[in-house]
């Protein structure tokens, strides 16, 4: 029973009914070990993402600089070439008189270099991401993180629990790139932030909130549902020595968007005093919310969430929203079309022209071409 599982883990295969980040499955992480199984029977993995900058230098307030050297140069859209895979294009065909590459077969046929579509080639060596297959944790094998700790230094690996696929009401166990671009911009931002009382809603396995925990003061990260909010909590605790440079506190909570009121029951788990609502809407400057907008009934209800939270705030607030545009074809428009990001759009365009008389917003669009702190792919639809 044992080898059979360690075959199915080696070779994973997901059914038709489940939604996937390939965030999991290449490199920024250099493993995956399954680690347990969650209240619901979902596989659960430990994965490690790599900072390009330890915290000790981002909390003292060193210089940023860029280090992009061997596999840890990325791109900056998908549409882009590496220096790297520039050189190897090269390599396999010099440019002719006329500046054509002679790239011809025994036929006279042109032959077109192609950037490779997929990972599954385990012989290629000039891939973009090194294939990384899932490795089970078994009874014996408690040494398994030895070699991992020994390669990674605490002050730039950020350890994350998830699950790899899962059905559509549970994508917040899983880690998105909307998430790691939002937390590039925090770390780009850093004096910003720094200081200040955040939260944010939707905050799944909490990567986003562990990194603004380096330079915030206090972030409330929340969510909805129990399995979901406790795996948040131990992503916390893997992860509390980044935190501790700069002081900051992070608190998971739920936040149900559906529901009107904080949930201060204090029977039920990660419920809200009412000391720490008072202190949310005392002191909250920043709100944030990262790849939470693939429901139009759920986008309905995280902007009612954002109008009634800040209508209640002391202080003036941002908001940070960060999504990667997903196309999909569609039936209903016969074309290739972001129905998610257009309802979003349109509901954030309603939200800015809002005229109640009680609250103003305004909107400005960020581009994405900051400093990258976390090794993962940066896409165009980002």
């Amino acid at each position: 029973m044992a080898d059979l599982a360690e075959k199915e883990m080696d070779n994973p295969t997901f059914r038709s009914d489940t939604v996937l980040s390939d965030v999991h499955l290449h490199c920024p992480s250099k493993r995956h070990l399954m680690v347990r199984l969650n209240a619901v029977g979902q596989p659960v993995f430990l994965s490690y993402f790599k900072l390009l900058w330890s915290t000790e230098d981002l909390a003292s307030g060193k210089h940023v600089r860029e280090i992009t050297t061997g596999r840890e140069q990325q791109c900056r859209s998908g549409d882009e070439l590496c220096d790297q895979d520039r050189s190897n294009v090269k390599e396999e065909g010099e440019l002719n008189s006329e500046g054509v590459e002679a790239l011809l077969d025994d036929d006279g046929d042109l032959e077109v270099v192609r950037r490779p579509r997929s990972a599954s080639n385990l012989q290629a060596e000039d891939l973009l991401r090194d294939i990384v297959c899932p490795v089970i944790l078994m009874k014996g094998k408690e040494d398994a993180f030895e070699d991992e700790e020994q390669e990674c230094t605490c002050s730039n690996v950020v350890k994350i629990e998830h699950t790899m696929a899962t059905p559509l009401e549970d994508v917040g166990k899983q880690v998105w790139r909307a998430a790691f671009l939002l937390a590039d911009y925090i770390l780009f931002q850093r004096d910003t932030f720094r200081g200040c009382s955040v939260l944010e809603l939707g905050g799944g396995t909490g990567i986003t909130s562990i990194i603004m925990g380096t330079v915030a003061k206090r972030v409330y990260c929340t969510d909805v549902g129990e399995d979901l909010l406790a795996m948040c909590e131990q992503n916390v605790a893997l992860n509390k020595h980044l935190m501790e440079p700069g002081g900051g506190e992070i608190k998971v909570k739920e936040l149900d968007w559906l529901k009107d009121e904080f949930c201060t029951d204090p029977e039920a788990p990660y419920s809200w005093s009412e000391e720490e609502i008072a202190d949310l809407l005392d002191d909250c400057s920043v709100i944030m919310a990262a790849d939470v907008f693939y429901d139009d009934d759920l986008t309905d209800a995280l902007f009612r969430t954002l109008y009634r939270i800040t209508h209640n705030l002391r202080n003036s607030c941002t908001v940070y929203l960060a999504l990667e545009k997903r196309l999909n074809f569609t039936l209903r428009h016969m074309d290739i079309t972001c129905e998610a990001y257009s309802h979003f759009r349109n509901t954030l365009n309603d939200l800015e022209n809002l005229q109640d008389g009680k609250m103003k917003y305004t909107v400005e669009h960020i581009k994405p071409d900051f400093c990258q702190f976390l090794v993962y792919e940066r896409i165009e639809q980002l």
